[in-house]
């Protein structure tokens, strides 16, 4: 069982990225909460939101690896670098 104290650990305050989006972390991108009125945003303890971006490039090669005949770059379609953060 994990244990921690949600209050120890609050994400940082969100910056305005637009008119809908906000941005706690780095590269973490979130529809603003005020807008989400029919599922309200459930509160998350900091290292969870990390845990999650951690881990998406591998989850994505798992689908790639799983579902795909081939996966293509963005640069194999004349839009850019052959890696997104690169």
């Amino acid at each position: 069982m994990i244990g921690f104290r949600l209050g120890a650990q609050q994400p940082p305050e969100a910056r305005r990225v637009t008119d809908g989006v906000i941005q706690r972390f780095d590269h973490v991108y979130e529809v603003d909460p005020a807008r989400m009125t029919i599922i309200e945003q459930q509160q998350m303890p900091a290292w969870d939101t990390l845990r999650i971006v951690d881990s998406r490039w591998e989850h994505l090669a798992w689908m790639h690896d799983h579902w795909a005949d081939s996966v293509l770059t963005a640069e194999e379609l004349g839009e850019g670098g052959s890696q997104p953060d690169g």
